[in-house]
């Protein structure tokens, strides 16, 4: 267990802080890419400084470990990692887990080439070029962001997934900036259901994910399993567990895997979004997505992007959290 500094019981507070260099491919735009990440400023897990520097904690065997990124060449990040001095073995494997959680090495160029051929969807692509699909860390991170938005607004569901992981996340703080572990499994399965319900989840949803943190925590449900199925398959076993659905599926394959061929149907800010890209011009979706084929996942991040830039919070630095 860890306690309220993050770090082991009796352990040591000697620090180990190493630097790096990441490649990504080209183009890639740090600031965009966390934006379709954390989907909100209000995001305490994926935080954007006032500089630009994105920062993120990873559980580690004696402590959190911090992973700042900042991008000063095109085809480069800068990644600095801070942990306990007993996890600097760890460090490769956070570095990986950046480079994942960014999708540093993503080639996107089919769909490009493939939102060229959609007039509407054109000039968004040329402004946000340098995106890449983001996704979460671990399985369980991935069902905590789709269960808890299934039929509830961004603002809303957002805020709800912000009160749990300050009511059970680890607070730290790197070089003044204030950021969040995000409770894992065996965290939440801890917590009584009252006090899952007090931070805004409904009884059913309190149902799924405790259903599917069992599952993840007993090995029924492995992520290692889910990335050597085919899409359709994932999406198959994903929804043996209750409370999952074809949308909810969908989403941990897009957020959770980088599955660029899936792409959320029937969802109401998606359909929203497309108002708000394409005006009035007739949109036939069916032949879109077949336009972009293997990568239309790419497009629900674009019409994210685009809602984030209307209201101006591309790349805005993150909101500190109201710890609880």
């Amino acid at each position: 267990m860890y306690n309220n500094a993050g770090q082991r019981q009796g352990a040591a507070p000697a620090l180990a802080r190493t630097r790096h260099g990441l490649p990504v491919a080209a183009p890639f735009r740090l600031d965009l890419t966390v934006s379709a990440l954390r989907r909100l400023p209000t995001n305490v897990v994926d935080v954007l400084t006032p500089e630009g520097h994105y920062l993120r904690a990873y559980a580690g065997s004696h402590g959190p470990i911090i992973a700042r990124a900042e991008q000063l060449r095109a085809d480069e990040l800068d990644i600095t990692i801070e942990s306990d001095a007993r996890d600097a073995g760890e460090h490769a494997r956070v570095l990986a887990l950046v480079g994942r959680t960014l999708g540093v090495d993503r080639d996107l160029t089919h769909f490009g080439r493939a939102a060229a051929e959609v007039p509407w969807l054109e000039p968004l692509a040329r402004r946000l070029r340098g995106i890449k699909p983001p996704r979460y860390p671990t399985l369980w991170e991935a069902f905590i962001n789709a269960v808890v938005f299934q039929q509830v607004s961004l603002h809303a569901a957002s805020a709800i997934v912000g009160r749990l992981i300050v009511a059970f996340g680890i607070p730290l703080e790197s070089d003044g900036t204030s950021i969040f572990l995000f409770p894992d499994a065996e965290r939440v399965l801890d917590v009584p259901v009252e006090e899952l319900r007090a931070v805004g989840l409904s009884a059913s949803k309190v149902s799924t994910l405790r259903a599917a943190g069992e599952a993840i925590l007993s090995d029924n449900l492995d992520a290692a399993m889910l990335e050597g199925l085919p899409s359709a398959e994932a999406a198959d076993r994903l929804q043996q567990i209750k409370g999952v659905g074809p949308w909810t599926a969908t989403v941990i394959l897009l957020r959770g895997f980088g599955r660029l061929d899936a792409f959320p149907m029937n969802d109401s800010g998606v359909a929203r979004n497309f108002a708000l890209v394409a005006g009035d011009a007739q949109i036939d979706i069916s032949h879109v997505l077949a336009t972009l084929g293997p990568q239309k996942g790419m497009l629900y991040y674009h019409l994210l992007l685009a809602r984030l830039e209307e209201r101006g919070e591309i790349g805005s630095a993150s909101v500190p959290a109201r710890v609880m």
